[in-house]
């Protein structure tokens, strides 16, 4: 059940020694989820749980629930796979202060990542209580080194993208006055699922109406009426690799400001594009997208933060942690897979658009992932 060679998980790990070598850090507490898939293959949601997987000088060392033994047996590299037993009184961080004793790592500088879904501040909390110290922050050291895609992650990303292209392909027929929200949901991730694709890393956004001018998902559905607007955003999946997509479209006549947006976002998308070069900076990236929008009088409507970097990912969010907003110091280089997204949301005259879609950066700038065109889509 890997999804990467074992050649390929040695060299992650030797990335990994060798970055933590650098900062003098003798064993690294991982607890994000996408660092131990990215490691070692291990594929669970049980980091609602706590979860920790140690890097240390004898090897790696998972400590996780029951729940999770056959989990991290079928799905990973792991072999020695450690249970903390479930009970009224447990303490797992005690049973990861023991288990650190056991690998010899008293006294050694640890160092854990902070940033993440998978510690939360309760098992914080307990972490340092039972260790007695705070281990040095990590956070950015894998996601760091997860940011340059390798050969077969790039070939998931693509077919993430397809998958992306094929869902917004499928929700085309109810994408009509009259269609229903829930049809083009169900539609969008169905055709993902039908091509062999995954859960997305959080829920596809979609609103229409008043709605479109929302760029997160909430609960309400509405049928679509004669002239209306609806935004989409959502993201192929494929072992658990995103591609991220992004349209407003406009059933019945575009409103003038429609036109007008709609000629800025796909401008403005080119031009973040044509920043997406290696050597440039995700500022750089951030002010093509600006000084777009502001040259046509629409800098009140835009966002402050254009895209980020996209990977393997897991709930509730498929973002990386490198984001595209204004001085952000990121160094653009080849095997980024970058989603741009390119948002308008007038409130005065209830007017949306939005445009994005996912580039793999390579020597020569951005390659568009999408088969798609840029133009505006209408029902």
């Amino acid at each position: 059940m890997l999804h990467f060679s074992k050649d390929e998980f040695d060299a992650r790990e030797a990335q990994v020694r060798a970055a933590m070598d650098a900062r003098g850090i003798d064993a690294l507490l991982l607890f994000a989820p996408e660092s131990q898939y990215w490691l070692t293959g291990f594929d669970t949601f049980g980091y609602c749980f706590f979860q920790c997987l140690i890097v240390h000088g004898k090897g790696m060392t998972l400590l996780t629930r029951s729940a999770d033994l056959r989990q991290a047996e079928l799905t990973s590299t792991l072999t020695d796979i450690r249970i903390w037993k479930d009970a009224a009184d447990t303490n797992p961080a005690k049973d990861l202060a023991a288990l650190l004793t056991e690998l010899g790592c008293n006294g050694q500088r640890l160092a854990t990542e902070y940033d993440t879904h998978g510690l939360t501040a309760h098992n914080y909390r307990r972490l340092t209580g039972a260790l007695g110290v705070e281990p040095d922050d990590a956070s950015d050291l894998i996601s760091t080194l997860r940011l340059i895609k390798s050969e077969a992650e790039t070939g998931y990303v693509r077919k993430a993208a397809d998958l992306a292209d094929d869902a917004l392909i499928a929700a085309r027929p109810h994408l009509r006055a009259g269609g229903s929200e829930a049809d083009v949901l169900a539609s969008m991730q169905g055709a993902i699922f039908a091509g062999g694709g995954d859960y997305p890393g959080n829920e596809f956004i979609i609103g229409s109406g008043e709605h479109a001018l929302l760029c997160r998902y909430q609960a309400a559905k509405r049928v679509l009426d004669t002239d209306d607007q609806i935004t989409l955003e959502w993201a192929g999946a494929y072992r658990h690799y995103h591609a991220a997509a992004m349209r407003t479209i406009v059933i019945g006549e575009p409103r003038p400001e429609h036109e007008a947006m709609h000629d800025a976002a796909r401008d403005a998308l080119l031009a973040c594009e044509d920043n997406l070069k290696p050597g440039r900076t995700f500022g750089d990236v951030f002010a093509a997208h600006a000084s777009t929008f502001d040259g046509r009088g629409l800098g009140a409507h835009r966002l402050n933060a254009c895209g980020y970097s996209l990977g393997a990912r897991f709930s509730p969010s498929w973002m990386e942690h490198q984001m595209i907003f204004e001085n952000a110091p990121t160094v653009v280089a080849p095997g980024m897979t970058i989603f741009l997204h390119m948002i308008l949301m007038d409130s005065g005259s209830g007017s949306a658009m939005s445009l994005g879609r996912t580039s793999l950066v390579t020597d020569n700038g951005a390659e568009p992932l999408s088969r798609l065109d840029l133009d505006m889509m209408r029902g």
